[in-house]
């Protein structure tokens, strides 16, 4: 999702289309027989996983927790794929279609330096204390009221998240292929509970890194031929430059991320370098990446200390790279799709295409699998395709399974049945799989009435996520936070992120003081919004904190920093070195930042 990230109202809205739902779309692709049978070995190879898998995943740890056995490439290569969903691959290549190279701050700003932060800094909490999920580690830090909060929360979000990917696919496959939208939705939920359910986590993160292989291979070639066909990155500038002269694409700065960010108004986007930097860089991404569940469940898998914390490394070097599979080819398309006729064609907002069902019109949405469409041929466009609905099942397979794993630890057995053998759990746990998937499903159709999916998301990332990081910090940084402080710091930071979104709905010209700026857009919001949330979350939960009784330092071991001595990892050669990588990850960030700037 965040990266994924939230998206922007650009990615358009995959859905806000229940009309069109209901009429027949001619589809853009005529799939071969070779199409098909790759398609049909992707699905037999998902339900095989799962069943290979079946037998070792009989205990909780196993279940829940993959055995704690992952390499720290698997565990990174899931990491990275768990975000890799439909709101990724169809939302962010829209995205750029309309904005530009904006799109790749998700990337970059929005996911590296928070990722990063996670493995060096606070991955030996989380993994020291064995916990087996954040609200875990909030129960163990602030106690039960504390964590109950934050289970509910992320519960709800994750199956709701899971849904929209569901409806995401449904739509794509039904636009593209003219599959039936109830048999693409019952299908992509059958294969996931069932794989999910049979192997637990570790099913689901071998199944993530395969599809993460075959998004790659599946997606290259299409920036690949692209480039190519543009006469490479300078060539496509030249091209972009001349249909902007001549009227044939609105006026922008489409290839510089940092230039018109000095004012509102200066970009379609809307937002100001503040709200990218400390909105999207701070709140948002780091809120995302180092408390939502659903990615940092990959990394506690690791089979040890360096490996959880060289995970999150390893995979910023694949998430600085997926804009090029992502982004790139949402560029391209403003240069190289064309009609029939042979003039360039134009992809419109969802809602335009709304207004004018049968009339030929394609939405910013559609933009990666035209792409795919215009280069790949029969065999390479069932890859591609597969490659489509391998994004979306790793979403709802990431989500479902961080909601099982939530839902057994932090919800059911605290609450319902406290003292129930090891066995009972993992039964609860497969159960709870298939909750969580009719649950997704009753959502993908509750989100078909909805008015603008990405906006939505983003908005439950800054009422969920952005509190969630300020109470996490307090707690691992500060022995002096107290229970109270915790639970009371994100109630009231919940709140407030809540009640500040239902104010401007309510009064529009609160968003001078929300966002700043008159000039804001709904991006911006989005941003300002979580920020505020972290700093009202982290002065309440300071606040109370002083004034009631810390808990001993004593029973801080594993939990706080100052309170914790870490375990001491053997030398390794510098080239295996987490710190040596981090440092290269942060000297690749920071020249692809400079380059387009």
């Amino acid at each position: 999702m965040l990266g994924s990230m939230p998206a922007s109202p650009a990615a358009g809205s995959l859905a806000s289309l229940p009309a069109l739902l209901l009429e027949s779309a001619e589809p853009l692709a005529r799939l071969h027989s070779l199409d098909v049978v790759v398609i049909a070995i992707y699905f037999v190879m998902v339900i095989w996983i799962g069943f290979y898998l079946k037998g070792q995943s009989n205990t909780s740890e196993e279940f829940f927790m993959a055995g704690r056995e992952m390499t720290a490439w698997i565990a990174g290569l899931s990491f990275v794929s768990a975000n890799l969903g439909s709101l990724e691959l169809m939302g962010w290549a829209g995205s750029a279609y309309q904005y530009g190279i904006l799109a790749a701050h998700w990337y970059w700003v929005g996911a590296i330096p928070a990722m990063l932060f996670l493995g060096m800094v606070m991955m030996p909490f989380y993994y020291v204390c064995k916990t087996h999920s954040v609200p875990g580690y909030l129960k163990l830090r602030y106690g039960q009221g504390a964590s109950l909060v934050s289970a509910i929360s992320f519960a709800f979000m994750t199956v709701l998240m899971s849904g929209v990917n569901m409806f995401a696919m449904a739509v794509v496959m039904r636009v593209v292929l003219g599959w039936n939208l109830h048999f693409s939705i019952i299908v992509s939920s059958l294969a996931v509970a069932a794989y999910v359910a049979l192997g637990g986590l570790r099913s689901a993160i071998f199944n993530e890194v395969l599809q993460f292989m075959l998004i790659w291979g599946g997606a290259l070639l299409v920036p690949i031929l692209g480039l190519v066909e543009t006469g490479g990155w300078n060539g496509f500038k030249a091209r972009l430059a001349q249909n902007i002269s001549a009227g044939l694409i609105a006026p922008g700065d489409y290839t510089h991320m940092w230039r018109s960010m000095g004012h509102f108004a200066d970009n379609p986007m809307g937002i100001h370098w503040t709200g990218i930097v400390f909105g999207l860089g701070f709140a948002i991404s780091f809120g995302y990446w180092t408390t939502d569940f659903l990615v940092v469940q990959r990394v506690l898998a690791a089979h040890n200390l360096r490996s959880a914390r060289m995970a999150p490394v390893i995979g910023s070097f694949f998430k600085m790279a997926i804009p090029f599979i992502v982004i790139l080819p949402g560029l391209l398309g403003l240069v190289v799709l064309r009609n029939p006729n042979g003039s360039l064609l134009h992809l419109v907002g969802q809602d335009v295409v709304t207004a004018h069902p049968g009339a030929g019109l394609h939405s910013y949405n559609e933009v990666l699998p035209l792409m795919m469409v215009r280069y790949l041929g029969p065999g390479l466009l069932g890859l591609g395709i597969t490659a489509l609905i391998a994004g979306f099942m790793s979403g709802m397979a990431g989500n479902v399974s961080a909601f099982s794993a939530v839902w057994t630890y932090d919800i059911y057995q605290p609450l319902l049945v406290k003292n129930a053998s090891d066995e009972h759990y993992v039964k609860v746990g497969r159960w709870s799989t298939i909750l969580g998937v009719v649950v997704s499903i009753l959502t993908a159709y509750m989100v078909m009435q909805a008015a603008g999916i990405m906006d939505y998301v983003q908005e439950l990332f800054s009422f969920f996520i952005s509190p969630l990081l300020g109470v996490v910090l307090v707690g691992m940084f500060w022995k002096r936070a107290t229970k109270s402080g915790g639970f009371w710091g994100l109630l009231i930071g919940t709140t407030a992120s809540i009640g500040l979104w239902a104010w401007v709905k309510i009064d529009p010209s609160a968003l001078r003081y929300v966002a700043l700026s008159t000039d804001a857009k709904t991006m911006a919001e989005n941003m300002y919004r979580a920020l505020w949330s972290v700093i009202i979350t982290f002065l309440v939960t300071c606040i109370v904190s002083l004034l009631t009784a810390p808990r001993p330092v004593a029973e801080l071991d594993g939990l706080v920093y100052g309170a914790t001595k870490l375990p001491e990892e053997e030398p390794v050669p510098f080239y295996k070195n987490e710190w040596f990588w981090t440092a290269i990850a942060i000297v690749v960030f920071l020249a692809l930042n400079i380059y387009f700037w």
